[in-house]
């Protein structure tokens, strides 16, 4: 077993909004949904961004510095997921082949995605890679976090920030503070200005989906 320790972005694509449409009688119509929706997502993201699993409804990838040149792409890269992620939503949406609650509740979906920088430890495990770590533990966590709204949202630590360059005073960023056992308080800093790049009718303006996540 080989193991190796980076620095780099941790990036956490997640859906959701899945769990209050799925039933026992519908479970079938679920999984494929999500695959479908995830699959878009990676096709956007994946390269430059390595996808190390796939977590229920989530994506993880892993961006090793150097790997994204110059940095702040991350945020173009991010921007396509989550156009490809509304491309395919709308795409199922409008199949009317079948009437359940499932496949009829796909346009209330959102996409979130969660963006730390840190250290990692990628490890081999039976041929499989892994990422280890306190800064992996943190990603998972900040998946879990107090933002309001039903919004696509961006979610990025300092340290992300830092990494790509970008100003937390920037117009588009609404700073707020989660707070994890063993991680005290953690800076982070919510954008829908990634996912408000392409058009959707039921999306308020950029100020007001700041007065909503503030």
């Amino acid at each position: 077993m080989k193991s190796h320790t980076h620095d780099g972005i941790l990036v956490l694509a997640d859906i959701s909004g899945f769990t209050a449409f799925v039933t026992a009688t519908e479970l079938e119509h679920g999984p494929p949904i999500v695959a479908a929706l995830l699959e878009e997502v990676i096709r956007r993201i994946a390269p430059p961004l390595d996808i190390l699993g796939i977590e229920g409804d989530a994506v993880f990838a892993l961006g090793p510095d150097g790997s994204l040149v110059p940095p702040a792409a991350l945020l173009d890269i991010l921007r396509a997921g989550f156009e490809g992620f509304r491309t395919r939503q709308l795409e199922l949406d409008a199949d009317d082949s079948c009437a359940c609650r499932v496949c009829r509740g796909v346009c209330h979906l959102r996409l979130k995605i969660v963006g730390h920088h840190g250290s990692f430890l990628r490890h081999a495990v039976a041929g499989r890679m892994q990422a280890l770590g306190s800064d992996v533990i943190l990603a998972h966590r900040l998946l879990k976090n107090g933002v309001a709204g039903d919004h696509d949202y961006a979610l990025f630590t300092r340290p992300a920030l830092d990494a790509m360059g970008m100003a937390p005073d920037d117009a588009t960023l609404v700073p707020r503070t989660e707070r994890y056992e063993h991680f005290g308080d953690v800076p982070c800093f919510v954008t829908t200005a990634l996912p408000s790049a392409w058009s959707r009718s039921d999306r308020t303006d950029t100020g007001g989906a700041r007065a909503d996540l503030a």
